[in-house]
């Protein structure tokens, strides 16, 4: 297992960003599961073991104990933000949700600057809080003003961005030494055991029985945790993490575009210009390179 040097290459950059598109179609697949939401959330994590287990089950036996408790506690943190998410519907507008679980920066920043030492310049900064606005601006005309209504789900929304930036960061630091294919593995452990506790205090076990009840949880699998969340992970070892959590901000972006390719959901002016807000403060967040005596050099961000 090798230590990773994190070079913030633009490859891993736009990696990032098409792994946010993989992620963003959870929200489709999830509208069209018939299973009640924590079992949607089950199935997705069971369903991947099949497409992982030939990849990483001889590299996850050589684990140390240490380790295998680490990754499994970041199954936990991921478990945790499924639940916490689906929940937060039923209490709070779609667009209340989307913000506040994606409010990871507040929780990566902080931990990355003062417990991970990475640097953080003006630069940065300015382009997080561009970035911020951008979302705002984005969702600015669904977002419900009563707070004090939809404070329940708001909070839900909220913890829902912590647990996720605990998982973020539990594999940000794993990545320096662990394959990305056997801490997904290895993971699940974490994951389905809160999702199974989960279920059956609240929902009950729910068995897809047709094959239009398991197809979304396969696309969930498939396309949201392996190509996803998988791919997510793998650039974590690449990228670091203040970056990361702030490109994982465009994903009401990808959302609002495939509301208007796939649901023919028309974007407002708000929508495109929060859109382009985004995409503009992710622009300046990002490690930009600069040329130096014929070698490429990365400013530290």
């Amino acid at each position: 297992m090798r230590t990773i040097e994190r070079k913030n290459e633009l490859r891993y950059i736009l990696l990032i960003f098409l792994a946010i598109c993989f992620l963003a179609t959870g929200g489709i697949f999830v509208k069209m599961s018939t299973l009640p939401p924590i079992n949607t959330a089950f199935y997705r994590v069971l369903f991947s073991i099949p497409f992982l287990l030939p990849f990483s089950a001889k590299q996850a036996r050589k684990l140390t104990r240490k380790q295998g408790i680490i990754i499994i506690i970041a199954g936990i943190f991921l478990a945790l933000d499924l639940i916490l998410w689906n929940i937060s519907f039923k209490y709070t507008t779609v667009a209340n949700a989307n913000l506040f679980a994606n409010l990871t920066p507040f929780t990566v920043i902080p931990i990355s600057y003062f417990i991970f030492k990475e640097k953080i310049n003006k630069q940065f900064l300015l382009g997080a809080v561009i970035t911020l606005l951008g979302v705002v601006v984005l969702l600015s005309g669904k977002i419900s003003p009563n707070f004090v209504y939809t404070m329940k789900g708001d909070g839900l929304a909220l913890l829902t961005s912590i647990f996720y930036s605990g998982f973020l960061l539990t594999v940000y630091k794993l990545r320096e030494r662990i394959n990305t294919n056997v801490i997904m593995l290895v993971s699940t452990i974490g994951s389905l055991a809160v999702l199974s506790i989960a279920m059956y205090f609240t929902e009950g076990f729910h068995f897809p029985k047709t094959l239009n009840e398991l197809l979304p949880l396969v696309g969930l699998a498939l396309i949201s945790q392996i190509f996803g969340q998988g791919l997510l992970s793998y650039c974590l070892g690449n990228v670091n993490a203040t970056i990361s959590s702030i490109i994982t901000l465009t994903q009401p972006v990808v959302a609002a575009v495939y509301s208007f390719f796939i649901f023919s959901e028309h974007l407002t002016l708000n929508e495109i210009i929060g859109i382009f807000i985004t995409l503009t403060g992710v622009y300046y967040a990002k490690k930009i390179p600069k040329k130096r005596n014929g070698a490429l050099e990365y400013d530290e961000n």
